[in-house]
């Protein structure tokens, strides 16, 4: 397990409506009270950002959206701003998910401008890459994830990605019961520790943490996180349930 402070983020998606996720939340916010070395994040839907960050305020879980646009405001139609999810009491936000890319058209240069108008506002974003089944089984999994991540952080320099979080994902992996083995993992996450290198310089690489989405259970957590280069969880199923996520927290005991 690396010595950086692991984050166990976990995504709503389109689950719980506003009073829902105040009563998921408030239960979790009782249930990971004393964790230590670890770090926790929440992301509701966007009805629910503003009270749910309410029912966090004071605790240790963090709150962060599932998407942002890249402009402060402006003729955009259901999208949503840096500035307004700093204002419901986000200090994290998703971009580049799986489901954004297959469903909703984002790309690799969209996700660039969101990152630039997320780290603009003081938000922390989590970076979502990963392959596909057909890509992996084609060994294009390095390939996918080198253009991912040069294209997603193109331009930027070293001072510009404080903070930024990295999120692997493999897409055959999510929602479908399917994770990839810890070597599997290790594997994916070592390559992307070492192209954030080559790019950014090893005080960045060496610090940045490198979460693990797909299929996380509270059975699988814990191999996942012996790993050197696995920083974390990006859940998703398994955080709907309060008693169910706080196992992931607490994935040492």
């Amino acid at each position: 397990m690396s010595s950086r402070t692991p984050l166990i983020a976990g995504n709503w998606k389109m689950h719980k409506t506003g009073f829902q996720a105040v009563e998921a939340a408030s239960q979790l916010k009782r249930l990971v009270e004393d964790a230590a070395d670890v770090q926790v994040m929440l992301a509701p839907a966007f009805s629910a950002l503003f009270q749910v960050a309410q029912a966090l305020k004071g605790s240790n879980v963090a709150v962060g959206a599932q998407n942002l646009h890249w402009e402060k405001q402006g003729a955009f139609t259901g999208e949503v701003s840096s500035e307004m999810l700093v204002e419901a009491g986000c200090t994290h936000v998703i971009i580049g998910h799986s489901e954004r890319r297959l469903f909703f058209g984002e790309t690799d240069a969209s996700v660039n401008r969101k990152i630039q108008a997320a780290l603009s506002a003081g938000l922390i974003p989590v970076f979502c890459i990963g392959e596909t089944e057909a890509q992996r089984e084609a060994g294009e999994t390095f390939s996918v994830l080198d253009k991912q991540v040069r294209d997603g952080l193109k331009d930027f320099v070293f001072d510009d990605l404080s903070g930024i979080v990295v999120a692997y994902e493999p897409v055959w992996a999510i929602g479908t019961g399917k994770t990839a083995s810890r070597e599997q993992a290790q594997e994916a996450h070592q390559f992307i520790r070492s192209l954030l290198d080559t790019l950014f310089g090893k005080p960045f690489a060496s610090a940045v943490r490198i979460l693990y989405g797909g299929s996380v259970k509270p059975d699988n957590v814990r191999a996942l996180m012996e790993m050197p280069d696995v920083d974390g969880a990006l859940v998703g199923g398994a955080s709907l349930d309060p008693e169910t996520f706080s196992k992931l927290v607490f994935f040492n005991n």
